[in-house]
């Protein structure tokens, strides 16, 4: 599956018509590698040029002076729009989109050719300290989203650098740490993000990780970066190392990695023109990848309008309202009406959180306060706001601070307090170690909503955060997760309801951190991490074991209400079908409302979850007004990766189409049978018997062979016997046996 193979033939690509003849190796070698640590070599000869790179996934991160990989020295002023963590609660393609065109005009206007973005690896964790650069703990959410962000920024001029290539779910020991995973979980559950985006946007380039899988670095593993992502899913970009993610650039180079980055003194190409003089490689490896550098940087940006920075922080500001989850509302608390007093707290209102940390820190142009916003919006409708810090960023509990906020709570009609978590908390490098808020956030939530009439709490965090010890005294919960740099603007829209909330959840918030299917093996330990959960990531998990979680994956609230009917289930062709729903906007508010449609079942050798995401959009509504949706279901909607054969197969059998209103809400269903496929593996003496009996050509013939047919077989005979071998069954049984009719069989067997 994921085993380095020696194999010295590059991969074929329409691309190695390139000028190349003539260009001496050293060089053609010299490509292979970056100028510096933001750009490519260039090969003026051969009409190559060079090619500039930035990180990007929400926000550009240019730097035209110092460079560095770690946000060390200041980038170019860029607007920071919202990052991955609050596209994924949108679950809107359109708001992706959105993003990605406004990314790709400030790459162009900045001279940028290649953005490293988007970021689509899961949430494995709640605990991986780059959750907030990622949209989803599910690859169909997850993938949907970046493909739109990818062809939205493409089509701008510069090419999107997908990435981290592949199973790259923690910070620590992110260089060296070996992801260990089975080969189903890893195509249905890590790989189909990525396998959307090539297929479906054709990305410039995709980014291999740090990380290895199953042992082998992923820039060295061909298994990864060639037979999959070249051989069965048609990729024809560059694939670009992490970077300094490479040790072996020959044994990269052999696997499929074009690009090794950065360059300069950190670079190896004496390595690779030893191993051409040797003859470990071929110069045909070369000219490969050469070529396919050398087509994208016929991409290159030559021209760009300049950007309307203002229209930008507009565009950020409407992409946030579109994000944030009002996760609980009791009594109505939001949105707050006019002419009543607001007692603000909490530091983050003035000092607002708004990005991640790390490689990704974008020096945005302007920054939207929360406290600004609340005080605009409250003049405009009569209503009046104090303010107080209430506590210290990362620092102890202060008591005086304390005490000014429940004095505050206590004379106000609503209290609002904004906690969260700050850079030093959760960043690019490291993971968190608890999912807990800081002890002192928690203290004066309880405080303040024990003085106050009604109390909201809006968060700012990258990924998720426990609600328990708490939870239960708030009224109002709005989770922003982190908004960009008009997150202040769309928070304060939110609570007055000019904006109608509309995210929901990409991920599940659990009880316990100890609840969550990760915990066990996370993050690893002695070089390894186990993926032991398999298939069941996330919701999988929850809604499979019917462990309770705070708020379910889909969750989100609205100040309006939809009705869902008339489900209709038309089948499409050979194991596909189109979902149809009917849905209501019943309230009184136009807003937005998430159509999530799900498959349910148990057919096959293979345990499912109880149910999956397989379709989903997102449609605006007036009061009253009535949609139809359609959600289409292709044949993958219904399909597990068969490890026996090595590809997609649809077990005969009956499928529920689900729609919900979040994991573990279904509010219409609807059977379909599916004719699917049996599986036909050959049979040899070292076959399970009940494989035998199983198999769809020749199992009904088994027992005649055996000399079984009218024999008393109990249910608990078979059970025991259903699992040796059938040499070890006829060894045991004292059966006389005829070889010649288990030959026939085994020949009967064999698949065309």
């Amino acid at each position: 599956m994921t085993t380095h193979h020696d194999d010295d033939r590059p991969a074929a690509d329409a691309s190695q018509a390139a000028p190349l003849s003539g260009i001496p190796a050293e060089r053609k070698a010299s490509l292979l590698s970056g100028r510096n640590f933001w750009e490519t070599e260039a090969l003026e000869e051969a009409g190559i040029a060079a090619i500039a790179m930035a990180d990007g996934p929400y926000g550009l991160r240019h730097q035209s002076g110092h460079h560095d990989n770690l946000a060390l020295f200041e980038s170019d002023k860029a607007t920071c729009f919202p990052p991955g963590v609050a596209i994924g609660s949108s679950w809107d393609p359109a708001m992706a989109a959105r993003l990605g065109t406004a990314l790709g005009k400030e790459a162009a206007a900045q001279g940028v050719d290649v953005v490293l973005g988007p970021g689509v690896n899961i949430k494995r964790s709640p605990l991986c300290g780059r959750n907030f650069e990622y949209y989803s703990e599910d690859p169909h959410l997850s993938g949907v989203l970046g493909a739109a962000f990818t062809r939205a920024l493409q089509a701008e001029g510069p090419g999107a650098s997908v990435k981290h290539f592949a199973a790259n779910n923690q910070e620590t020991n992110r260089q060296t740490i070996s992801s260990d995973v089975d080969e189903r979980t890893l195509r249905e559950i890590y790989l189909p993000a990525f396998e959307h985006i090539v297929t479906e946007a054709r990305p410039a380039t995709v980014m291999a990780s740090y990380n290895k899988i199953n042992g082998v670095s992923a820039s060295e593993n061909r298994w990864l970066l060639t037979e999959v992502l070249r051989g069965e899913w048609g990729f024809e970009g560059v694939v670009v190392s992490d970077w300094s993610a490479v040790t072996d650039r020959v044994a990269a180079l052999k696997a499929g990695l074009d690009l090794e980055m950065p360059g300069g003194d950190m670079g190896h190409d004496e390595d690779v023109l030893t191993a051409l003089r040797s003859g470990e490689v071929s110069e045909s490896h070369v000219d490969a990848s050469v070529a396919r550098i050398a087509a994208l940087a016929r991409r290159k940006v030559t021209s760009a309008a300049a950007v309307d920075y203002e229209e930008h922080h507009r565009i950020a500001r409407q992409i946030a309202q579109e994000c944030a989850v009002l996760l609980r509302n009791e009594d109505q608390v939001l949105p707050i009406p006019g002419g009543v007093h607001v007692a603000v707290i909490g530091a983050f209102a003035e000092h607002p959180r708004y990005q991640g940390g790390g490689s990704a820190h974008v020096n945005a142009t302007r920054v939207d306060r929360p406290i600004d916003e609340i005080r605009t919006i409250a003049a405009e409708v009569g209503a009046t706001v104090g303010y107080t810090p209430g506590f210290v960023l990362d620092g102890p509990r202060d008591e005086r601070l304390v005490s000014d906020a429940i004095a505050a709570a206590r004379s106000a009609d609503i209290a609002v307090v904004f906690a969260g978590l700050s850079e030093q908390r959760e960043s690019e490098g490291f993971d968190r170690d608890t999912i807990d808020l800081p002890p002192a956030q928690v203290e004066l939530i309880r405080e303040v909503a024990a003085a106050a009439h009604r109390t909201v709490v809006v968060l700012a965090n990258g990924g998720i955060v426990s609600l328990e010890g708490w939870h239960d005294d708030v009224h109002a919960i709005l989770e922003g997760f982190l908004l960009g740099q008009g997150g202040g603007h769309a928070v304060a829209d939110i609570l007055f309801g000019r904006v109608n909330p509309s995210g929901h959840l990409a991920e599940s918030i659990p009880i316990r951190l100890q609840d969550h299917p990760s915990w066990l093996n996370f993050p690893g330990e002695q070089g390894h991490v186990r993926y032991g959960e398999g298939v069941l990531v996330g919701y999988r998990y929850f809604s499979t074991a019917g462990t309770p979680v705070r708020y379910p994956f889909g969750h989100g609230l609205s100040y309006t209400t939809f009705e869902t009917r008339a489900l209709r289930v038309t089948r499409k062709g050979a194991d596909s079908a189109t979902a149809e729903v009917v849905v209501t906007n019943t309230g009184t508010r136009a807003g937005k409302h998430v159509v999530q449609v799900y498959v349910a079942t148990e057919a096959g050798p293979v345990r499912r979850p109880l149910r999956e995401l397989r379709g989903f959009a997102k449609v605006r509504l007036d009061p009253g007004e009535t949609a139809t949706v359609e959600i289409d279901l292709p044949r993958r909607a219904f399909a597990y990766w068969d490890v026996r054969v090595g590809r997609w197969a649809v077990a005969p059998g009956d499928y529920r189409i689900e729609v919900c209103a979040d994991a573990n809400t279904v509010l219409r269903s609807s059977t379909l049978t599916l004719q699917g496929e049996r599986i036909a593996t050959e049979l040899t003496m070292d076959t399970p018997v009940g494989a035998w009996f199983e198999h769809p050509g020749v199992g009904s013939k088994v027992m005649d062979a055996l000399g079984l047919t009218g024999a008393p077989i109990t249910e608990e005979q078979m059970a025991m016997i259903a699992s040796m071998t059938m040499r070890q069954f006829i060894g045991i049984s004292g059966l006389d046996v005829s070889t010649d009719a288990l030959r026939s069989l085994m020949a009967a067997s064999r698949p065309a």
